[in-house]
């Protein structure tokens, strides 16, 4: 018994020290609410784990979150299966940042719930990276074009 409180106690010291946010979510009728989230989660996001626990994640959605990525996750969770992909979500503040989610369903045969653990890594600078150099193949492209006529 000591051994596992000991290893409980260094499992939850490793997520709380997470440089990524980590969250668990339960399954709550349509929703997936919030029952944790570590300091790199609230870091991330600008919200305090007071404000935002026991609520879907959908608070952090904008309107232009890709609604093909969301219904991706949604998906995911309806068929209890792993998924990754990457949102465009926002903080408390309204500042827009690139998520790389990641959640894994785990069924616990003990309470015979179904939690969720969530894995939240900001990507902006890659996305942001990315969309400039697909922007400059796109200009390269147009000049290249105009050069041949």
């Amino acid at each position: 018994m000591k051994d596992s409180k000991l290893r409980f106690a260094t499992l939850l010291q490793l997520v709380e020290n997470a440089q990524d946010g980590i969250t668990v979510a339960e399954k709550e009728d349509q929703d997936t609410i919030l029952i944790y989230v570590n300091p790199a989660f609230e870091k991330l996001t600008g919200y305090a784990s007071e404000e935002i626990l026991y609520q879907d994640c959908r608070f952090l959605q904008g309107d232009d979150t890709d609604s093909n990525a969301v219904k991706l996750v949604r998906e995911a969770i309806a068929t209890n299966q792993p998924v990754r992909t990457i949102l465009k979500n926002y903080r408390k503040d309204g500042c827009a940042f690139w998520n790389e989610l990641s959640i894994t369903p785990f069924y616990d045969e003990v309470d015979r719930r179904q939690y969720y653990i969530g894995i939240q890594k900001n990507v902006t600078e890659v996305v942001e990276l990315r969309q400039q150099l697909e922007a400059a193949q796109s200009k390269i492209e147009q000049l290249e074009a105009q050069q041949l006529k």
